[in-house]
């Protein structure tokens, strides 16, 4: 039957939802569950989608998404320092295998045509595969993930004349070099194309989209900028991924990259996802009595072969033997091009349907043995390097080429405020490293300016807080007022480190035990520690002695601050204390009289009120000015005397107190 696009859709999310908790628990890699979900619902075997060609156009966006982000792991910049590797040892991989896997062709019966087809499928790696792996491993700026980027890069865009030559081949009257120059013509005016619109448009628009303080709308802007960039390339007959990769190169440069990272991401693993189920479609179980010996003597011969060149090439390069193994190991599977290479022959008749069938096979299978072999890529090396002699291994983890944070044990501040810096002036004299992250985007940039470690980001995201290296720090610190964000930050930890501490400040102690409910290992209560520190000062001067105050505070700590808590009120009280005021959120409804005017036209101060934040669609703002226009939803945390609080509420939204 053949369903509509929404239809399949449907069908696959359920299998997918069902077949990943069965591998999970099997502790599978989700790879495995993609690829059987596409074996099971395409045409070859039960039928249910027989659209390959819609499925596949939509999981083309997740290799798009896919590049943006590798792209953002790789400036121009550092892009310039590594084109030696690219061009040197990812030229000679590309050539020698290709070259080596025909001469075997050949050798075994095929035709030259079939054998330089089934060369260039060889030579390309998963892209897909390897980058989430390694992203996820925490292994992208380790020497053997900058060997691997770096051949990868040149892979796909190898991929340009490998498709050239197959159309070559399928209209013999089409000269080769014509469709050659046309294409590296192209890919000049495209590349120097996006270069303009990113110095001259891309940035700017980001910077404006930064001072809204939306994420909705940062969001909508990323994937407008990563889906106009890769259309770009696609109209002049390149490929989504080029487009998408030069998108992503060129905001590397800003203080934006990790943001921008974290919002893509839910996009790309689920497209991904979608990627790999398309993939297995392609699988016809019904040949594989016929092809499976053939497929799996490929498939030996393909990892064997690509590992060996791989690491000798390295070895060559000047790379030690264990690295040399590790970037090998890294790249023997088959790749995504490699698939879009033979489905193109197949298409023109230029390969038999055995032949093709025989090179998926092998390709599917070395592309679900990848994530095993990806993951236990050293311990595979450290045991080839120890049968044959070559190296004395060493038990240390590679050591990154570049990370955010070089030193284990570090604190990660989220919040650069007034409390932020403060407590980073005093990590830096006791000489413990830190790493701050923070949402106003001028703020991050005047602080890295000075050299300060500050990234732009929201510390709610795990993405961000993976970026800052969280499972190697010693400490987290929560520096933001608003309380609802302090408690998604504490579930997102402690959703994934149970045991990290975390020290949240608090304004007052009405936030303190669901602080601590949600995970905080200490609360500070801004106002109480005022208190605690007059006293602390008064005592001293008093001649109590130290170690007593000390006691007695500490106490006080330990019980949460309970006899601090027997206030006595006034009737009358004109004056009010810290303490004494109350904090109250207030949200605009559609119909609130305070939309549309100012700050200024507002007079909080006037009527005895603080204006401490406005929250516009889930952004929280503490630099407003007096020009800022109130909207509808927006929430204003408001602090005062519960009188004035109530009539400031009142005035808000009916107009008609003061």
């Amino acid at each position: 039957m053949n369903l509509s696009i929404f239809n399949s859709i449907i069908i696959i999310l359920f299998l997918v939802v069902a077949i990943l908790v069965l591998f999970r628990r099997a502790k599978l890699p989700p790879i495995f569950g993609y690829l059987f979900v596409g074996s099971l619902v395409g045409p070859h075997a039960f039928g249910w989608i027989r659209d390959v060609k819609n499925i596949s156009q939509l999981a083309d966006f997740g290799v798009m998404f896919l590049m943006f982000t590798v792209g953002l792991e790789f400036s121009y910049t550092r892009l310039r320092k590594m084109k030696s590797q690219v061009l040197s040892l990812g030229s000679i991989q590309v050539i020698l295998t290709t070259a080596i896997t025909t001469i075997i062709a050949m050798w075994l019966g095929m035709t030259f045509q079939e054998a330089i087809i089934v060369g260039a499928i060889v030579s390309m790696s998963s892209t897909a595969i390897v980058l989430k792996q390694l992203i996820d491993q925490l292994e992208l700026d380790t020497l053997h993930g900058n060997h691997s980027v770096a051949i990868l890069l040149f892979q796909d865009l190898a991929a340009i004349p490998f498709f050239i030559l197959i159309y070559s081949l399928a209209i013999p009257d089409q000269p080769i070099l014509i469709l050659l120059w046309s294409v590296i013509a192209k890919s000049f005016v495209a590349i120097l194309a996006i270069l303009v619109i990113g110095r001259w448009i891309m940035r700017p628009l980001f910077r404006e989209v930064v001072g809204s303080h939306s994420l909705e709308l940062f969001t909508l802007t990323a994937l407008l900028i990563t889906l106009s960039t890769a259309w770009i390339t696609q109209q002049m007959g390149l490929s989504l991924a080029l487009g998408a990769f030069l998108a992503g190169m060129i905001l590397a440069e800003t203080e934006l990259r990790h943001q921008l990272e974290a919002v893509i991401r839910p996009f790309r693993d689920i497209l991904m996802g979608l990627f790999f189920i398309s993939i297995g479609m392609l699988f016809n179980v019904r040949e594989i009595p016929i092809t499976w010996s053939w497929a799996f003597l490929l498939l030996v011969a393909l990892l064997i072969f690509k590992t060996a060149l791989i690491f000798l090439l390295s070895l060559m390069a000047g790379r030690n033997a264990k690295e040399a193994l590790r970037t090998g190991l890294v790249l023997a599977q088959g790749g995504e091009f490699g698939f879009a290479l033979l489905a193109l022959a197949l298409t023109y008749h230029l390969l038999p349907s055995l032949y093709g069938q025989v090179v998926l096979g092998a390709l599917l299978f070395s592309m679900a043995l990848a994530p095993f072999i990806l993951k236990y890529n050293e311990k595979i090396a450290e045991i080839v390097l120890r049968k044959i002699s070559l190296e004395k291994i060493d038990k240390s983890k590679a050591k990154p080429v570049q990370v955010l944070v070089d030193q284990e044990k570090h604190v990660i501040l989220c919040g650069y405020g007034r409390v932020g810096q403060g407590l980073a002036r005093i990590l830096e004299n006791e000489n413990i490293p830190y790493l701050a992250i923070d949402f106003d985007l001028n703020l991050v940039q005047k602080a890295k300016s000075l050299g300060y470690p500050v990234i732009y980001g929201d510390a709610s995201l795990y993405e961000i807080l993976q970026t800052c290296r969280i499972q190697n720090a010693h400490a987290l610190v929560i520096t933001f007022e608003q309380i609802s964000a302090n408690l998604k930050i504490l579930q997102q930890v402690r959703m994934h480190h149970k045991t990290i501490p975390i020290f949240v400040r608090a304004l007052d102690d009405s936030e303190l035990e669901k602080l601590q409910d949600y995970g905080a290992t200490e609360v500070i209560p801004a106002s109480l520690e005022i208190c605690l520190t007059l006293a602390s000062h008064l005592l001293a001067t008093l001649q109590v002695p130290v170690q007593h105050i000390w006691q007695e505070i500490n106490q006080i700590r330990k019980n949460r601050y309970q006899l601090l808590h027997e206030i006595i009120s006034g009737s009358e009280s004109t004056v009010a204390e810290v303490g004494d005021f109350q904090k109250r959120f207030i949200t605009l409804p559609e119909n609130a009289y305070a939309i549309g005017l100012t700050i200024k036209e507002l007079a909080f101060d006037k009527k005895g009120i603080l204006l401490a934040s406005i929250n516009h669609e889930g952004i929280e703002d503490f630099h407003f000015s007096s020009a800022t226009r109130l909207q509808v939803g927006d929430t204003l945390r408001l602090y005062g005397l519960q009188v004035n609080l109530e009539e400031v509420e009142q005035y808000l939204i009916e107009g008609n107190v003061f």
